[in-house]
């Protein structure tokens, strides 16, 4: 039980958009004015309608707040922990090139879209927030040391191609001109270089987001979990929190994979589960990598600073988040193949982040099914922050009652149970 004081009519007593308003009984004054004192639970609290609530604090979550309080919505974000410190937070930031945006398949052209916004997005978090989120263009090496990863690359060469992205196979020479730190041992195969792909620091890109949030007035709610939510005639009407009860013209789910819990509340199978990912993270020499070098789902990610990412496991663990000494033993042994000179390089850190997967490896978006006003988008799996702008700007078409410039009927395939 907590004791608020209610203030009394007057110029200093309007309550501030983010204070509850209840009283006894659970009633709300229409006006906002309440006199005298209540103790309730902050279960109880009825908070002041918003144009949307948002549900999940990740990248995606903060993306669509972002998007949506730019686009003159009044937004509130709730997070079960803290804001950008699952899956976001893990990942490599890692971002391909997206080719064309007038590819044929809807997923290639969120690719296409959301690597166009990113360079655009960096700057303008900069110039809202002073924020450098660590976006360059670095380029990518991708190499096979087995037949099988060869006939892969083959592949990825032939779809860049038709994508109209930039690519170039590479003779053993080339790539040693390109990395020379790279092992000189005959096993590679083949390999080929992605000019434009880039890199983002996820920490520095959250922080951003978070701090624009606040500038652009979205109301942030951080330990704050969803317990159940009101429905009715089609529509959800609110949803129960250990903090209050939220109402909002409009929901949207975007929790990673505690999405599909939140969605059994509302009988609303989603075919979405936690995959861990496990990273280490080395302190190495400036220079010694220089682009980020990937071989079949592993990777090497060189900062400026002389920091490597070594990532990632896939691990069909539930939401199970602890490293392991086989996961994190195998990625070292994966970078010490590859680059023999990381040999030295202090082991700095290690950690594991829960990524959403679904079934075909697509994310879920869109409205859900009968619901008119709740939405969903989640199951990014590896692609979280990679996608995440493209993923704002249709999500806030479809939100804000306008046709998404994406189809976006591919990903709503997933929502039927694993």
């Amino acid at each position: 039980m907590v004791s608020y004081p209610l203030i009394p009519p007057g110029p200093i007593g309007r309550f501030k958009s983010d204070w509850p308003l209840v009283l006894s009984g659970r009633q709300r004054y229409n006006d906002g004015w309440i006199l005298g004192f209540a103790t309730v639970r902050l279960s109880d609290c009825v908070y002041l309608m918003d144009d949307c609530l948002i549900i999940g604090g990740g990248v995606i979550g903060l993306s669509l707040a972002y998007e949506l309080s730019g686009r003159g919505l009044t937004v509130r974000l709730v997070e079960r922990g803290q804001m950008g410190r699952e899956a976001s937070w893990a990942g490599a930031g890692i971002l391909p090139p997206g080719g064309k945006q007038g590819n044929d398949r809807p997923i290639d052209q969120l690719t296409a879209l959301s690597c166009r916004l990113h360079p655009q997005w960096a700057k303008q978090l900069r110039e809202e927030t002073g924020i450098d989120t660590g976006y360059r263009r670095c380029g990518g090496i991708y190499v096979a040391r087995g037949p099988a990863e060869a006939a892969t690359l083959a592949e990825l060469v032939t779809d860049a191609r038709r994508r109209a992205i930039e690519v170039d196979e590479l003779s053993a020479s080339q790539l040693a001109d390109l990395e020379p730190a790279l092992a000189d041992d005959g096993k590679m195969l083949a390999a080929c270089h992605l000019p434009e792909e880039a890199q983002i620091r996820n920490p520095r890109h959250l922080k951003a987001l978070l701090a624009a949030c606040v500038r652009r007035g979205v109301r942030l709610n951080t330990g704050t979990s969803v317990h159940r939510f009101d429905v009715s005639d089609g529509r959800i009407t609110a949803a129960r929190t250990n903090a209050g009860v939220f109402q909002a013209e409009r929901y949207c789910l975007t929790a990673g994979c505690w999405s599909r819990a939140l969605l059994e509340h509302l009988q609303t199978p989603l075919a979405v589960k936690p995959v861990r990912g496990q990273i280490v993270l080395l302190q190495s020499q400036p220079g010694r990598l220089t682009r980020i070098i990937n071989q079949g789902p592993r990777y090497l990610v060189p900062r400026p600073d002389g920091r490597v990412l070594i990532g990632s496991t896939e691990d069909d663990v539930g939401f199970d988040r602890r490293t392991t000494s086989e996961g994190i033993s195998s990625l070292l042994r994966f970078a010490l193949e590859l680059a023999p000179g990381l040999a030295d390089a202090e082991v700095e850190r290690t950690w594991a982040g829960l990524r959403p997967a679904t079934p075909n490896r697509l994310p879920i978006l869109g409205q859900l099914p009968n619901l008119e006003n709740a939405f969903v988008a989640t199951g990014h799996f590896r692609a979280g922050l990679q996608l995440s702008a493209a993923t704002a700007v249709v999500m806030s078409q479809l939100i804000r009652g306008e046709q998404p410039q994406i189809d976006l009927a591919p990903f709503r395939a997933s929502l039927s149970r694993c």
